[in-house]
């Protein structure tokens, strides 16, 4: 399952710019959960990252991920460049009884101050369908519009891409249209759906979900 439609990349912090009063440059939150953990990408999640990410399953309608460990570690320092910045956070997603990543969660800005941003994930197929992803994007939805203060988060999704696209309906994202041959895939251009979530609407159906609970 993915849906990072933007390469990992490895190049130097640029032109945007956050608060420096955001505390989340500083380290990103955990959050534990029976089954999995999320937290921040460390440096020795490299190899399971490529064990897990780099494979044709997960990797068939997303950019290319790196190829190597190598490759992998310099997205996870460019990814903590990235955090201290205040441009992007990056989870990884950690098995219950494992140490280190099979999938990962990225939130990047796409203007200054954070107030638009777009998300991406990927995670192993061996832990499809087990639940750890909606429990997770949970947790990283909460963190972009509580902790970061994001207004809208953006999403793109291949067209034919049915289980990345239908886990952002799970976790409540719109579908807005359809971006014609946008997304350049081994030399072949695919259509991509767009889809949208709101800050204000979040709040709104989180505070039902906590009213209905107790």
């Amino acid at each position: 399952m993915g849906i990072l439609t933007r390469p990992l990349q490895t190049g130097r912090p640029a032109g945007l710019s956050q608060p420096s009063d955001a505390t989340w440059r500083q380290g990103l939150p955990s959050f534990v959960e029976p089954g999995f953990t999320l937290r921040e990408i460390e440096m020795d999640d490299a190899a399971s990252l490529l064990a897990h990410v780099a494979t044709d399953d997960v990797s068939r309608f997303i950019s290319p991920p790196p190829a190597t460990v190598a490759g992998f570690q310099r997205f996870i320092h460019w990814s903590r460049q990235h955090r201290e910045a205040g441009h992007s956070a990056c989870f990884a997603i950690v098995p219950e009884g494992a140490t280190r990543a099979v999938g990962l969660f990225q939130v990047r800005s796409l203007e200054t101050g954070f107030v638009r941003a777009e998300w991406g994930f990927a995670m192993g197929s061996t832990y499809w369908g087990t639940g750890i992803f909606p429990a997770a994007a949970s947790h990283v939805l909460e963190f972009a519009f509580t902790d970061v203060g994001v207004a809208r988060l953006e999403a793109r999704a291949v067209v034919m891409n049915g289980r990345g696209n239908g886990a952002l309906r799970k976790v409540g994202a719109v579908q807005e249209g359809l971006l014609r041959r946008s997304f350049l895939r081994h030399g072949e251009y695919h259509d991509q759906v767009l889809w949208s979530m709101l800050a204000d609407e979040w709040h709104r159906k989180r505070s039902l979900h906590r009213t209905r609970i107790h």
